[in-house]
Protein backbone atom coordinates (compact mmCIF):
# COMPACT_ATOMS: atom_id res chain seq x y z
CA UNK A 1 0.00 0.00 0.00
CA UNK A 2 1.20 3.38 -0.96
CA UNK A 3 0.99 6.05 2.08
CA UNK A 4 0.52 9.57 1.39
CA UNK A 5 0.59 12.39 3.50
CA UNK A 6 -2.90 14.31 3.80
CA UNK A 7 -1.51 17.51 4.33
CA UNK A 8 -0.49 21.23 3.50
CA UNK A 9 2.34 21.63 5.69
CA UNK A 10 5.83 21.88 3.93
CA UNK A 11 7.88 21.31 7.20
CA UNK A 12 5.59 18.02 7.89
CA UNK A 13 5.87 16.79 4.50
CA UNK A 14 9.79 17.32 4.29
CA UNK A 15 10.14 15.46 7.58
CA UNK A 16 8.07 12.84 6.00
CA UNK A 17 9.97 12.14 2.86
CA UNK A 18 13.18 12.05 4.84
CA UNK A 19 11.75 9.02 6.43
CA UNK A 20 11.73 6.98 3.21
CA UNK A 21 7.88 6.35 2.73
CA UNK A 22 6.30 8.99 1.40
CA UNK A 23 4.54 8.26 -1.97
CA UNK A 24 2.45 11.28 -2.60
CA UNK A 25 0.48 14.29 -1.35
CA UNK A 26 -2.70 15.10 -0.61
CA UNK A 27 -4.07 18.68 -0.33
CA UNK A 28 -7.33 20.46 -0.18
CA UNK A 29 -9.05 24.14 1.00
CA UNK A 30 -9.38 23.29 4.79
CA UNK A 31 -5.54 22.22 5.43
CA UNK A 32 -4.68 25.00 3.05
CA UNK A 33 -6.28 27.50 5.25
CA UNK A 34 -4.13 26.61 8.20
CA UNK A 35 -0.99 27.45 6.40
CA UNK A 36 -1.00 31.18 7.24
CA UNK A 37 0.73 33.36 5.30
CA UNK A 38 1.18 31.41 2.72
CA UNK A 39 -0.48 31.51 -0.79
CA UNK A 40 -1.85 28.08 -2.64
CA UNK A 41 0.80 28.26 -5.37
CA UNK A 42 3.74 28.88 -2.89
CA UNK A 43 2.45 25.88 -1.53
CA UNK A 44 2.10 23.91 -4.36
CA UNK A 45 5.25 24.86 -5.73
CA UNK A 46 7.09 23.64 -2.81
CA UNK A 47 5.64 20.21 -2.34
CA UNK A 48 6.37 19.13 -5.64
CA UNK A 49 10.12 19.98 -5.19
CA UNK A 50 9.66 17.30 -2.05
CA UNK A 51 8.47 14.22 -3.46
CA UNK A 52 8.22 13.13 -7.25
CA UNK A 53 5.17 11.17 -6.21
CA UNK A 54 1.19 12.21 -6.97
CA UNK A 55 0.26 15.58 -5.24
CA UNK A 56 -3.36 16.55 -5.17
CA UNK A 57 -4.73 19.83 -5.77
CA UNK A 58 -7.89 20.65 -5.55
CA UNK A 59 -10.22 22.64 -7.69
CA UNK A 60 -13.12 25.68 -5.87
CA UNK A 61 -15.56 26.13 -8.72
CA UNK A 62 -19.59 24.91 -8.59
CA UNK A 63 -19.21 24.45 -12.55
CA UNK A 64 -17.70 21.69 -14.80
CA UNK A 65 -16.53 24.58 -16.87
CA UNK A 66 -14.69 26.17 -14.03
CA UNK A 67 -13.39 23.24 -12.48
CA UNK A 68 -11.54 22.21 -16.21
CA UNK A 69 -9.55 25.98 -16.33
CA UNK A 70 -8.73 25.55 -12.63
CA UNK A 71 -7.82 21.96 -12.93
CA UNK A 72 -5.63 22.96 -16.69
CA UNK A 73 -4.01 25.45 -14.61
CA UNK A 74 -3.14 23.58 -11.37
CA UNK A 75 -1.71 20.83 -13.80
CA UNK A 76 0.87 23.22 -14.95
CA UNK A 77 2.66 23.84 -11.56
CA UNK A 78 4.36 20.04 -12.05
CA UNK A 79 3.93 17.22 -13.73
CA UNK A 80 2.67 15.28 -10.58
CA UNK A 81 -0.15 17.95 -9.72
CA UNK A 82 -3.30 15.40 -9.18
CA UNK A 83 -6.52 17.62 -10.05
CA UNK A 84 -8.88 17.28 -7.24
CA UNK A 85 -12.60 17.33 -8.34
CA UNK A 86 -15.40 16.91 -5.41
CA UNK A 87 -18.17 14.31 -6.20
CA UNK A 88 -21.27 15.58 -8.15
CA UNK A 89 -22.94 15.74 -11.80
CA UNK A 90 -20.23 18.83 -12.20
CA UNK A 91 -17.60 16.61 -10.83
CA UNK A 92 -17.89 13.68 -13.36
CA UNK A 93 -18.08 16.33 -16.13
CA UNK A 94 -14.83 18.03 -15.37
CA UNK A 95 -12.91 14.74 -14.77
CA UNK A 96 -14.62 13.71 -18.23
CA UNK A 97 -13.04 16.32 -19.80
CA UNK A 98 -9.98 16.14 -17.89
CA UNK A 99 -9.02 12.93 -18.55
CA UNK A 100 -9.24 13.22 -21.84
CA UNK A 101 -6.66 16.05 -21.99
CA UNK A 102 -4.67 13.37 -20.02
CA UNK A 103 -4.45 15.39 -16.72
CA UNK A 104 -5.06 12.87 -13.73
CA UNK A 105 -7.60 13.50 -11.16
CA UNK A 106 -8.60 12.23 -7.74
CA UNK A 107 -12.35 12.39 -7.16
CA UNK A 108 -12.96 13.37 -3.83
CA UNK A 109 -15.69 13.28 -1.17
CA UNK A 110 -16.74 9.67 -1.96
CA UNK A 111 -19.04 8.43 0.13
CA UNK A 112 -20.91 4.90 -1.31
CA UNK A 113 -19.46 2.51 -3.67
CA UNK A 114 -21.81 3.73 -6.80
CA UNK A 115 -20.07 7.36 -6.43
CA UNK A 116 -16.82 5.74 -6.56
CA UNK A 117 -17.75 3.41 -9.44
CA UNK A 118 -19.12 6.31 -11.49
CA UNK A 119 -15.82 8.51 -10.84
CA UNK A 120 -13.67 5.54 -12.51
CA UNK A 121 -16.10 5.45 -15.30
CA UNK A 122 -16.02 9.17 -16.26
CA UNK A 123 -12.03 8.74 -15.90
CA UNK A 124 -11.08 9.38 -12.39
CA UNK A 125 -7.14 8.56 -12.15
CA UNK A 126 -8.22 8.11 -8.26
CA UNK A 127 -11.20 8.05 -5.86
CA UNK A 128 -11.31 8.95 -2.18
CA UNK A 129 -13.93 7.67 -0.02
CA UNK A 130 -13.93 9.41 3.28
CA UNK A 131 -13.60 6.69 6.25
CA UNK A 132 -13.53 9.03 9.53
CA UNK A 133 -16.67 10.82 7.86
CA UNK A 134 -18.73 7.70 7.49
CA UNK A 135 -18.05 6.52 10.76
CA UNK A 136 -18.65 9.81 12.52
CA UNK A 137 -22.26 9.10 11.35
CA UNK A 138 -22.56 5.43 12.34
CA UNK A 139 -21.44 3.93 9.05
CA UNK A 140 -18.59 1.11 8.38
CA UNK A 141 -16.00 3.24 6.34
CA UNK A 142 -13.78 0.05 6.22
CA UNK A 143 -16.74 -1.75 4.42
CA UNK A 144 -17.06 0.95 1.97
CA UNK A 145 -13.74 0.14 0.91
CA UNK A 146 -13.74 -3.46 0.04
CA UNK A 147 -16.78 -3.08 -1.93
CA UNK A 148 -15.11 -0.23 -3.60
CA UNK A 149 -12.22 -2.33 -4.31
CA UNK A 150 -14.51 -5.06 -5.53
CA UNK A 151 -15.80 -3.38 -8.05
CA UNK A 152 -13.09 -2.01 -9.58
CA UNK A 153 -11.43 -5.45 -9.77
CA UNK A 154 -14.59 -7.24 -11.11
CA UNK A 155 -14.06 -4.40 -13.98
CA UNK A 156 -10.92 -4.03 -14.34
CA UNK A 157 -10.71 -0.33 -13.43
CA UNK A 158 -7.41 1.47 -13.44
CA UNK A 159 -8.53 3.54 -11.06
CA UNK A 160 -6.81 3.74 -7.40
CA UNK A 161 -8.65 3.60 -4.45
CA UNK A 162 -7.38 6.27 -2.14
CA UNK A 163 -8.35 5.47 1.40
CA UNK A 164 -8.67 9.16 3.08
CA UNK A 165 -10.46 11.02 6.37
CA UNK A 166 -8.23 8.65 8.15
CA UNK A 167 -8.20 9.16 12.28
CA UNK A 168 -6.68 6.52 14.01
CA UNK A 169 -3.52 4.03 13.44
CA UNK A 170 -6.56 1.10 13.18
CA UNK A 171 -8.09 3.28 9.85
CA UNK A 172 -4.39 2.39 8.16
CA UNK A 173 -4.19 -1.44 9.20
CA UNK A 174 -7.92 -2.30 7.84
CA UNK A 175 -7.50 -0.06 4.76
CA UNK A 176 -4.09 -2.11 4.09
CA UNK A 177 -6.69 -5.52 5.25
CA UNK A 178 -9.21 -4.62 2.74
CA UNK A 179 -7.16 -3.85 -0.08
CA UNK A 180 -6.94 0.50 -0.78
CA UNK A 181 -4.30 0.86 -2.97
CA UNK A 182 -2.99 4.31 -1.43
CA UNK A 183 -3.74 5.88 2.44
CA UNK A 184 -3.28 9.42 2.94
CA UNK A 185 -2.96 10.05 6.43
CA UNK A 186 -2.46 12.99 8.81
CA UNK A 187 0.75 13.47 9.86
CA UNK A 188 -0.09 13.07 13.24
CA UNK A 189 -0.87 9.79 12.46
CA UNK A 190 1.82 9.12 10.40
CA UNK A 191 3.88 9.52 13.70
CA UNK A 192 1.57 7.20 15.79
CA UNK A 193 1.80 3.71 13.37
CA UNK A 194 6.01 4.25 13.93
CA UNK A 195 5.51 3.70 17.42
CA UNK A 196 5.13 0.86 20.04
CA UNK A 197 5.65 0.57 23.74
CA UNK A 198 7.35 -2.47 23.28
CA UNK A 199 9.71 -1.03 20.54
CA UNK A 200 10.79 1.66 22.83
CA UNK A 201 11.77 -0.80 25.92
CA UNK A 202 13.07 -2.80 23.55
CA UNK A 203 15.81 0.04 22.46
CA UNK A 204 16.20 0.87 26.05
CA UNK A 205 17.21 -2.48 26.99
CA UNK A 206 19.47 -2.93 24.10
CA UNK A 207 21.01 0.37 24.72
CA UNK A 208 21.35 -0.57 28.71
CA UNK A 209 23.13 -4.09 28.11
CA UNK A 210 25.54 -2.36 25.56
CA UNK A 211 26.58 -0.25 28.34
CA UNK A 212 28.05 -3.07 30.00
CA UNK A 213 29.77 -4.69 27.29
CA UNK A 214 33.58 -4.11 27.51
CA UNK A 215 35.00 -1.14 25.11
Amino acid sequence: MKIFLDTASVDDIREAASWGILDGVTTNPSLVSKEHGRTFDDILNEIVTITNGPVSAEVVADHSEDMVTQGERLAKVAPNIVVKIPMGVEGLKAIRVLSEKEIATNCTLIFNATQAMLAAKAGATFVSPFLGRLDDIGHDGMELIGQIVTIFDNYAFDTEVLAASIRNPLHVVDAALHGADICTIPFKILQQIVKHPLTDIGIERFNSDWKKVPH
